[in-house]
C-alpha cells in the first residue's frame, strides 16, 4: 500500500513546490528592525528585482517563496541600509589620494607626514587634510616657516579637519598672488608684523585651491569608487554629498550606468551661478541611484577656526564674532530664487548669528507651515529664543552627533558655559518638527555610522568620556537615533517612500551587524562591525 502511494506523494510534493512564487533572495532567521511606522520587528523578508516584496516570519515566507539565494542571518540583527544625511563623499574620496593628517598630535607630526608623502610622491602639489590645532599641546594655528624651508619651490596646502581653514607655503601663496595685508569678504588672510603666516580661513582658502591642478579622469573616478568601498564597509547605502559642482553630475551618472558606482547619492550643488543655471534648466534629476534637487549654501565658517558667526564675541577672542561668508542680501536673493524654481535649500550654519539670520531668511520665503523640507545643515549653536523658528516654518535641522563629542573639550572655550548649553542641542532640535536627520560630515568626522549612533545616545567620545555623557538632556534614545540614520534621513531627501525602512515596495538596501545596536551596552556601540551590506538586494560588502 505504501509503495503504491509513494508516486502520488512525490507528485503532490512537486506540485506544491511548483506553486511557490520565485524570488531572488530570502533573508531568514534574522532580527529585522523594519523601522516602519510601528517600528515592527520581524525575522524574514523577501527580495525580487532589487525591491522588498514580502516581510514576515521565516516559516511563512519559506512556504510561499522559492528564492534563488538564501541568507540565514542566524539570529543577527538586520537594519535598513544606513543613510548619511550630511557628508562630502567626493571630497573624502579625493582626500584618500593626499596626505592624511587626521589624528596628528602636533605641527611637527604633520611636517613628518608631509615629508614622507613627498618622497613617495615626488611631483606636483603637496595636498593634505585633517589637522586640528585643538588637539596639539600648543593650541594655536601654525605658521608656514618649516614648509617654506623644506619645500621652497613646491606648493603645499594643508587643510584643517573642518575644511574651513588651511595653511599654505610661500610657493602656493605666490601662485595665488596673495600679498600681506590683503583682505576679502567672508575670509581672512593672516598677516603678522607685515608678513604672511600662511594661514587662510574660509573664503581665503579658495584663493589657493582654485589654482591647484584639476584632478585627472582617473583620479576623479577613483575618488568615487574608493569612497564607495569604504562606505559600504561601514553599512552606508545612501550618502548626501553636500556641495558639488554640476560638472561632476554627468560623471556620477556614467559611473552608475556602468555599474561601477552602486552607492546611492543625494547631491546638493554648491551656491554658484553656473550650478543654478545647470539645474534650473534641467529640473530635478532623479534616478534610482541619484537625486539632484538641492543647493548647498554657506552662511558662515566653523567654530574650531573661529569663522562661525556669533551674536556675541568669542569667549576666547574678545572683539571677534566671526563672519558671514556672503552679504545677507545674497542669502535672501538665493532663497527666493530657489523657492521660485521649486528646489530644496540646505544651508551650512554654525554660529548663533548665522543660524538666526538664515532662519529668518527661510521664514520670509516659506511663510509658515510647509513641506519644502528646507534644511539648516549643522544648526550647531542656536540662541534659545530661536529654536521655535524651526518648527514654525518646518525648517529641518540636519545634525552630526559626533561634532558634539569631538568639539566638547574646547567648545566651551569658544562659547563659554552659558552659550554652550544651547549648542549641539540634538534633542531640542528634534522636538521642533518631531524628526531629525543624522549624518557625519565626513571627512570632517569618521565615516562610521556606528560612531554617529554612539555619540547620539551616549554623548561620549571613543574613550568613554565624559563618564556621564555630555549635556545628556540633548541625547537621543536608540529608536530616535536609528530613525535619524534611516527613515528620517530618507525623508530629508524626499525619499522616504523608496528607502529608509524594510517594507514592501522599497529598495532592498540593508545591513547585517555582528551586534544588536538596540540592546548592546553603550561602551560596545563603537565596536560594532558590519557583517554584510546589500544594495538593491546585491551583496556589496562582506566582512572577511
Amino acid at each position: 500500500m505504501t509503495k503504491r502511494l509513494l508516486p502520488f506523494l512525490l507528485i503532490f510534493i512537486i506540485a506544491c513546490k511548483s506553486k511557490k512564487q520565485s524570488a531572488d533572495l530570502l533573508v531568514k532567521n534574522a532580527h529585522v528592525y523594519t523601522v516602519n511606522n510601528n517600528f515592527d520587528t520581524v525575522n524574514a523578508f523577501v527580495v525580487s528585482g532589487g525591491k522588498i516584496i514580502a516581510v514576515g516570519k521565516t516559516d511563512s515566507l519559506e512556504n510561499i517563496y522559492e528564492a534563488k539565494q538564501i541568507v540565514d542571518a542566524a539570529g543577527k540583527a538586520v537594519y535598513p541600509g544606513f543613510i548619511d544625511a550630511h557628508a562630502h563623499f567626493f571630497s573624502y574620496g579625493l582626500s584618500l589620494q593626499t596626505v592624511n593628517l587626521v589624528g596628528t598630535s602636533s605641527w611637527n607630526a604633520i611636517i613628518d607626514s608631509v615629508v614622507v608623502f613627498s618622497k613617495n610622491n615626488p611631483d606636483g602639489w603637496l595636498i593634505g587634510r585633517g589637522w586640528d590645532q585643538n588637539h596639539w599641546p600648543v593650541k594655536q594655528f601654525p605658521d608656514k616657516s618649516k614648509l617654506d624651508s623644506l619645500f621652497p619651490d613646491r606648493p603645499v596646502m594643508l587643510t584643517r579637519i573642518d575644511g574651513h581653514a588651511a595653511i599654505a607655503n610661500q610657493a602656493a601663496l605666490n601662485i595665488a598672488g596673495i600679498k600681506p595685508g590683503q583682505t576679502l569678504v567672508g575670509g581672512t588672510i593672516e598677516t603678522v608684523k607685515g608678513k604672511l603666516t600662511g594661514m587662510l580661513v574660509d573664503n581665503a582658502t579658495g584663493l589657493v585651491s582654485h589654482k591647484m591642478p584639476v584632478p585627472s579622469e582617473e583620479q576623479l573616478q577613483n575618488a568615487f569608487t574608493n569612497a564607495q568601498a569604504n562606505c559600504f564597509a561601514v553599512g552606508l547605502t545612501t550618502v548626501d554629498d553636500c556641495g558639488l559642482d554640476y560638472q561632476l553630475v554627468p560623471l556620477i551618472k556614467q559611473l552608475q550606468n556602468e555599474n561601477k558606482l552602486k552607492m546611492r547619492l543625494y547631491v546638493m550643488l554648491s551656491d554658484k551661478p553656473e550650478n543654478y543655471t545647470f539645474l534650473f534648466k534641467r529640473g530635478i534629476i532623479k534616478t534610482p541611484r541619484l537625486n539632484v534637487r538641492a543647493f548647498k549654501v554657506y552662511a558662515d565658517g566653523a567654530l574650531g577656526s573661529r569663522g562661525a558667526c556669533l551674536l556675541q564675541d568669542y569667549n576666547d577672542q574678545p572683539k571677534w564674532k566671526g563672519f558671514l561668508l556672503s552679504d545677507p542680501k545674497h542669502f535672501a536673493e538665493v532663497a527666493q530664487k530657489i523657492a521660485d524654481k521649486g528646489f530644496q535649500m540646505c544651508t551650512h550654519a554654525i554660529g548663533d548669528s548665522a543660524n538666526r539670520m538664515m532662519l529668518h531668511v527661510y521664514a520670509n520665503v516659506l511663510k509658515g507651515k510647509n513641506d519644502k523640507r528646507w534644511r539648516i545643515e549643522h544648526a550647531q549653536t542656536i540662541a534659545p529664543e530661536d529654536f521655535k523658528l524651526f518648527g514654525d516654518n518646518n525648517i529641518i535641522p540636519s545634525v552630526q552627533p559626533t561634532h558634539a563629542t569631538s568639539d566638547m573639550n574646547w567648545a566651551v572655550k569658544r562659547l563659554g558655559a552659558s552659550r554652550l548649553k544651547s549648542a549641539y542641542a540634538n534633542k531640542k532640535l528634534l522636538e521642533q518638527n518631531g524628526w531629525l536627520p543624522l549624518g557625519t560630515d565626513f571627512p570632517v568626522e569618521n565615516i562610521n555610522p556606528m560612531y554617529t549612533f554612539y555619540a547620539a545616545v551616549a554623548r561620549q567620545d571613543l574613550k568613554g568620556l565624559p563618564r556621564n555623557g555630555f549635556q545628556m538632556e540633548n541625547a537621543l534614545n536608540r529608536k530616535q537615533a536609528l530613525m535619524g540614520m534611516t527613515i528620517w534621513a530618507a525623508r530629508a531627501n524626499f525619499e522616504e517612500k523608496e528607502k529608509g525602512s524594510i517594507e514592501v515596495g522599497k529598495f532592498a538596501d540593508f545591513v547585517i551587524l555582528d551586534q544588536d545596536i538596540m540592546t548592546a551596552k553603550n561602551a560596545d556601540l563603537p565596536k560594532v562591525k558590519v557583517l554584510k551590506t546589500y544594495v538593491n538586494g546585491e551583496k556589496v560588502y562582506e566582512k572577511n
